[in-house]
């Protein structure tokens, strides 16, 4: 048996607008990839930042930067820290995702450059652990950081081509201008 609609049942309806769209698979899909590499990231950060989670602090990352040939090192460090930190966190609660995105493609850019050397698989340090950070952050840009983030409330919630043009564009150009110093 059909419920007649009246026309007040319908103002009702037209009045409060469409209900909040359910959560998607496809957004705890993106949420899956986005909170474990940006912890990661955010923690990889903090190692070199503040010395957390076996890391050695500003001053010996330093150290392994100058002799990486960053100078001075505990500037490039702490740009890599505090982009690594930020960036991370940024991606794992999905807040200004373009741009968390864009500050761990440059950093990861310089990993790749500086792994270069040791090949696509290493048991010293090759670039496949930089490369899949890059294209899960960039695919996540792509994609958009979905219902499940800060983001949801911006334009770039659905991700797509500006917004991951932008993090590649803002991430290469920043690992170019460290690799040129």
């Amino acid at each position: 048996m059909e419920r007649a609609t009246t026309p007040t049942a319908r103002h009702a309806t037209a009045a409060t607008g469409p209900s909040p769209p359910a959560v998607r698979p496809a957004d705890v899909g993106v949420l899956l990839m986005r909170l474990p590499v940006g912890l990661l990231m955010a923690a990889h950060g903090a190692q070199k930042l503040f010395g957390l989670f076996g890391g050695h602090g500003i001053q010996a990352t330093g150290r392994d930067f100058e002799a990486l040939g960053y100078h001075p090192g505990a500037i490039f460090a702490g740009v890599a820290g505090a982009s690594e930190f930020l960036g991370g966190l940024g991606v794992a609660v999905g807040l200004l995702t373009p741009l968390a995105a864009a500050a761990l493609v440059g950093v990861m850019i310089n990993a790749m450059v500086v792994t270069s050397p040791h090949g696509l698989w290493s048991t010293e340090d090759g670039i496949e652990y930089p490369m899949v950070i890059t294209l899960v952050v960039l695919g996540v840009t792509l994609i958009g950081p979905g219902a499940l983030s800060l983001d949801r409330f911006f334009p770039w919630r659905n991700g797509g081509w500006r917004a991951g043009a932008l993090a590649l564009v803002l991430g290469g150009v920043g690992s170019a201008i460290a690799l040129s110093l």
